[in-house]
């Protein structure tokens, strides 16, 4: 009776689900789109899985493919969301090891001994195990109707990442095969990232697919670059960065290589290599008349100050892409940290001695500068695109 009842309220669902994407493919111009919370320096992308679905919120991560959640695990953090249970789900399915999808998805696929496809992925700051599954995925849309795709994603029972207890996963970008944005068949998405320490309370948007285009005045746009890793990253060239009207270039030779920074939506800090960052430091020293804190072991070598650092007393910064100049207002470049002292920092760093020292010689283009921009993503011209816009108002 119970398995009866259960295929019963799964085939409802999918009905429901069915008459949804219907509704959404006839509409015009309707978007599909998830909400974006910002939380202490990450942005969490929520979405609905299984049948019946389960919110998830993720970590948007442009510097990353595979889509994973916890699932109940041997080994994880606390979170205060429910973990997804796959026993709840009736669209839920393990993959087969043999399958070509495992092999397609993975970079080094596992086999359990009951022959399921497991992954095991590492990143700067922690790792994640478990098994790769088929499910359902549902965001929203400009209608406010559902939209529901089939993907694959990982089930984690071991992962040593500490999410301060909010988010539950990541939802991968990146130009892998197994990203959520490869997987839905999406060849451009934007979205705009709220600032360090807005109110958890104020969301804004990333959206996908025909309508998601950065468009109008003001938008600047710079060429993708394919490397050797441009099947997982966004690389683009950074010429150099202004302070004010003084201008530094990334190499003090003038010359640069393609493809010396990449954009990473899951990274909080703006990365440099240690040359860059120490001539730019330099200047924006030179441009601020307060005097920086000094021998303090919370901060470490970190440029910070105990005067905030606003659009007033501090220098706009230009960074020059190739072919794209963003403008970043001081209230972009500098945050608050930790709220319970008044320091004011830098969010531009160097990669020395840092989570991020593996990437010598590149950049990496996190989080922080990319607030109060719409950026767009289109993988048919391989461009991204730069827009000025108040995110809180999207």
């Amino acid at each position: 009776m119970a398995s009866s009842v259960r295929f019963h309220l799964c085939f409802l669902v999918a009905y429901i689900l069915l008459y949804y994407v219907i509704g959404l493919l006839a509409a015009a111009h309707n978007v599909p789109q998830a909400q974006l919370t910002p939380f202490k320096g990450q942005h969490l992308m929520k979405v609905s899985i299984g049948t019946p679905p389960v919110d998830i919120y993720g970590l948007t991560d442009t510097g990353s493919s595979l889509v994973w959640t916890r699932c109940p695990c041997d080994v994880c953090y606390n979170q205060i969301h429910p973990k997804f249970d796959p026993k709840k789900s009736c669209t839920y399915s393990e993959i087969s090891c043999q399958s070509e999808q495992c092999h397609l998805l993975l970079d080094e696929a596992i086999c359990s001994p009951q022959n399921i496809c497991n992954f095991n992925t590492g990143y700067a700051s922690g790792l994640s195990k478990g098994v790769l599954a088929k499910e359902k995925v549902t965001i929203t849309s400009t209608s406010g109707q559902a939209v529901s795709f089939d993907i694959a994603f990982g089930c984690a029972h071991n992962d040593t990442f500490y999410f301060d207890h909010h988010a539950m996963g990541i939802i991968g970008l990146g130009l892998g095969p197994s990203s959520f944005v490869s997987q839905i068949g999406s060849k451009r998405f934007s979205y705009c990232l709220l600032p360090y320490g807005t109110d958890p309370s104020i969301t804004s948007k990333i959206s996908f697919g025909n309508g998601s285009e950065v468009v109008g005045d003001g938008v600047v746009s710079t060429p993708l670059i394919f490397t050797k890793d441009s099947n997982s990253y966004y690389y683009v060239t950074l010429e150099g960065i202004s302070v004010g009207d003084t201008y530094v270039p990334f190499n003090s030779s003038g010359k640069v290589f393609k493809g010396n920074v990449f954009i990473d939506s899951g990274t909080p800090q703006f990365g440099l290599p240690p040359d860059f960052y120490d001539r730019l430091e330099v200047e924006v020293k030179k441009q601020i008349s307060i005097d920086p804190i000094k021998d303090d072991s919370l901060l470490g070598t970190r440029l910070c100050y105990r005067t905030e650092i606003t659009n007033e007393n501090g220098p706009i910064l230009t960074v020059h892409f190739e072919g794209a100049n963003v403008e970043l207002k001081p209230t972009q470049t500098f945050n608050q940290p930790l709220k319970e002292y008044e320091y004011y920092c830098f969010g531009i760093t160097s990669t020395a001695n840092s989570d991020l020292a593996a990437w010598d010689g590149l950049g990496i283009y996190g989080n922080y500068v990319q607030a109060n921009l719409l950026i767009g993503y289109d993988l048919e011209t391989m461009m991204v695109s730069f827009k000025p816009i108040d995110c809180t108002k999207q």
